[in-house]
């Protein structure tokens, strides 16, 4: 079967990234070929211009030292890039570029006889303006064309979208196979506001095996460390440094950072190669050898379970909290969550997480997951169009 993958677009994110990979890796290992649909990322035009105004206040107005001109070029970012897109480019397949709403109608050549939906934080109105595309309102209506969600995420558990756009989405959701969503809070959500019912699956990173992983970080030849703590912070504050030193010194750990050292936004051309994102290896390598882990990341998360390192979850509600909960909750590990410095206790640093039950949990999904896609992959297309 000839199937394209769509998800939010390729670019620096490590979570993103690696379940983009590793959707496409498990359906590729089921025999069938595989494109994620290549829809690049655009910071608005508004949304720049904006950024712009404020940076002018700031400096003539305030006195501040802020550059006016903060986002990248197309060739400084793929300095920036660099590394994130050679793991693009070697391990995950893309359809040509897609880059606008009238563009979708190229994706007919590659004759799809399946898209699915998903993972990450597809259907979340903030991070998905113009989401139609991901209600698949641009496939043909040949009704021998599957149209599958898996573990689509809203990121929160409230019901962002208008009365206006609820009635279209209900409208192409009920044209769907199948779908499935990563939070127990959006099977609520698909029931009482899209009239769906959806099964609750797990990320599609945790589909892999730490085996699948090490293979790519030793391709790479990425050296070990010893005695270190995984710091992965999206979000840096003065708490969440608190937090990270105060892990590291309890348990006498060396934080590590994989992240740049510095953001374009704050340093620009002259410090551009401070800003470059570490290879995706290096980030996989980091929570190989970790002793622990603090991050504010749901990925991070999903990652320190996979490789059963302890950890420390710091809650992130700009991103989404409902994702950390949700998924600690199917796991047991609701303890791991904090979400500030004063939640910190050495009763939550010296806690031992029962990584045989947490696995056992995780084997169950994972074959409840195979099941679902296996299924619905191979079953008969019952939907009309």
């Amino acid at each position: 079967m000839r199937i394209a993958i769509l998800t939010q677009p390729l670019k620096n994110n490590y979570g993103g990234l690696l379940q983009a990979y590793a959707l496409q890796k498990v359906l590729k290992d089921m025999g069938h070929e595989v494109w994620t649909v290549d829809r690049p990322f655009k910071t608005k035009k508004i949304k720049r211009l904006l950024s712009i105004c404020k940076r002018l206040i700031l400096h003539y107005l305030f006195q501040k030292n802020v550059l006016i001109l903060a986002s990248p070029t197309v060739k400084e970012e793929k300095i920036i890039a660099q590394h994130t897109n050679r793991f693009i480019n070697e391990y995950i397949l893309r359809t040509e570029k897609i880059n606008s709403k009238n563009k979708f109608s190229q994706l007919k050549k590659y004759d799809f006889d399946a898209y699915i939906v998903g993972s990450d934080q597809v259907w979340r109105m903030e991070y998905t303006p113009g989401m139609g595309a991901f209600f698949l309102d641009f496939v043909s209506k040949r009704t021998n064309i599957k149209r599958i969600a898996y573990a689509a995420s809203f990121g929160v558990d409230q019901w962002e979208f208008s009365t206006k756009l609820t009635k279209r989405y209900t409208h192409l959701a009920k044209k769907f196979d199948s779908i499935s969503v990563r939070e127990d809070s959006a099977v609520t959500l698909c029931k009482e506001n899209l009239e769906c019912d959806t099964v609750q699956l797990i990320d599609p990173t945790l589909l892999l095996e730490q085996k699948d992983y090490l293979q790519l970080v030793e391709r790479d030849s990425i050296p070990k460390k010893k005695g270190i703590v995984m710091s992965y912070v999206l979000d840096r504050t003065t708490e969440k440094n608190i937090i990270i030193k105060k892990v590291s010194s309890y348990l006498n750990l060396t934080p590590l950072f994989i992240m740049p050292e510095k953001n374009f936004s704050e340093v620009g051309i002259k410090a551009i190669n401070h800003c470059v994102f570490p290879p995706v290896t290096k980030w996989l390598r980091g929570f190989i050898d970790a002793d622990f882990v603090v991050t504010d990341s749901f990925h991070g998360t999903v990652f320190s379970v996979i490789f059963n390192i302890p950890f420390i979850t710091i809650g992130n509600h700009d991103r989404g909290l409902t994702r950390f909960t949700s998924f600690l909750k199917l796991f047991g590990l609701q303890s791991r969550l904090i979400l500030s410095a004063s939640d910190l206790t050495s009763k939550i640093m010296d806690e031992k997480i029962n990584f045989e039950q947490v696995n056992q949990i995780r084997k169950k999904e994972q074959q409840k997951a195979f099941s679902f896609l296996l299924n619905k992959l191979t079953s008969h297309h019952e939907n009309v169009s």
